[in-house]
């Protein structure tokens, strides 16, 4: 090869180098619009949750139990959700569920008791489990095996957007009216809903994924469990709705408020960075995903999470504060990119109680890492708390660490007859 040919390469590069997430299926855009739309709404509703209980006379315990019966129907009905989806198809299973949580939430903004509001919240966690897991199985169904990072950076930054935009919204009309973000929840859900009905045709869906080479039959759960990079794309999950979901969520308020002695204010600037910060690499990160491999990333993403929960457990000022929620930012856009790539590598894009296995990994994590690390908190230190959360990422990071690439690696194309390779040959 001469130096002119080793410096300039008169080929253009692929088109999804340079235009990364244009040649994705237009299911991905339409799927990480109804995310958006989804977060959106829930972002909107959650500041009113808890106020709204306490408009019952119910005790602080009580107004969390409204949160927690959410997120425990999307636990206990995952597998339900799952196994739905393999029989019947993840359009229907998706509408549905988005159908339940929006009619759960106009229903909720009426409710006349506490008893009410708990049995209608929890509903709604019935069918955002539906969604969730059938959205994920139709956006691996439909995207080619090297097109799955980017579509799960789409996807996620849908939601990334609406989350942080909805709030901004909901606590304005919190303190305007207690009932009035249930319905704006509810009308965002049954726009989602319509959308997805009307733009995710059946016919569409089969095309797509005869293009994109999916596996027609679905992979089950216990199959899937076999994996070693499923299994690592499993307990990275769990560790992700532990440390950097759950215990921010939960605890880092707290943490602000009596050992930063800050005000509330700083909770959500610290969120705010964390958010910036997964917005600018989510793009960068998914298209190296699906360049690179996925297993760097992955492990990445937990040597991160690992270093955030340690800088948050020995802070004590706001500089290190916002470091380490910059380091969740990051670490979460590495993990949630890898993470479902490997999923769907591992089941060949089809497989709806495996991705249900995967969802429930993070809303485990959600359920069991506040409650842990909050008790943590109470009997010894925040710092014990935090480092933890730190030992749970550190597993994450050795399953990281032992498991395969799943990527499977295009092979070059061949040379045009007469070229100087064949000449050698």
């Amino acid at each position: 090869m001469t130096d002119a040919a080793a410096v300039t390469d008169p080929r253009p590069p692929p088109r999804w180098r340079r235009r990364p997430l244009r040649n994705l299926p237009p299911e991905v855009a339409v799927l990480s619009a109804v995310a958006f739309s989804v977060a959106l709404g829930f972002g909107i509703v959650a500041p009113a949750i808890p106020l709204f209980a306490k408009h019952f006379g119910v005790s602080n315990a009580d107004a969390s139990a409204v949160v927690s019966a959410f997120a425990l129907m999307r636990l206990l009905t995952a597998p339900f959700a799952g196994r739905l989806v393999n029989r019947v198809g993840e359009r229907i299973v998706m509408a549905t569920g988005i159908g339940i949580v929006g009619v759960s939430s106009l229903l909720a903004g009426f409710s006349g008791s506490f008893g009410q509001l708990v049995v209608l919240r929890g509903a709604g966690g019935m069918g955002s489990a539906m969604f969730t897991v059938s959205a994920y199985s139709l956006l691996l169904r439909v995207v080619s095996a090297d097109q799955r990072g980017r579509a799960a950076g789409a996807f996620q930054a849908g939601f990334l957007f609406g989350g942080v935009t909805g709030p901004a919204f909901g606590g304005k009309l919190a303190s305007w009216s207690l009932r009035a973000p249930f319905f704006i929840y509810a009308a965002t859900l049954l726009l989602a809903g319509t959308v997805a009905t009307v733009y995710l045709a059946r016919a569409q869906l089969n095309r797509r994924e005869e293009a994109a080479g999916t596996d027609h039959v679905p992979v089950p759960f216990l199959a899937a469990l076999r994996s070693t990079a499923y299994r690592a794309a499993l307990i990275n999950n769990f560790a992700t709705g532990w440390a950097i979901v759950g215990v921010r969520s939960a605890l880092v308020p707290l943490f602000v408020a009596k050992v930063l002695h800050e005000r509330p204010d700083w909770t959500g600037y610290g969120i705010f960075v964390s958010s910036v910060v997964q917005a600018a690499l989510l793009a960068p990160v998914a298209r190296r995903v699906d360049g690179s491999g996925r297993r760097p990333f992955l492990r990445a993403g937990a040597a991160l999470g690992v270093a955030g929960c340690v800088v948050l457990a020995y802070s004590h000022s706001l500089p290190p504060y916002l470091f380490a929620m910059a380091l969740f930012g990051a670490a979460t856009a590495m993990l949630s990119t890898s993470a479902s790539a490997v999923v769907g590598d591992v089941i060949g894009g089809r497989g709806g109680t495996a991705i249900a296995g995967f969802q429930m990994s993070a809303d485990a994590g959600q359920t069991v890492g506040p409650v842990v690390a909050g008790s943590l908190s109470d009997r010894y230190s925040y710092t014990t708390a935090f480092l933890a959360s730190a030992g749970v990422s550190a597993v994450a990071l050795v399953a990281a660490l032992l498991m395969p690439e799943t990527r499977r690696k295009t092979p070059p194309p061949e040379p045009p007859a007469g070229s100087e390779d064949e000449a050698e040959a």
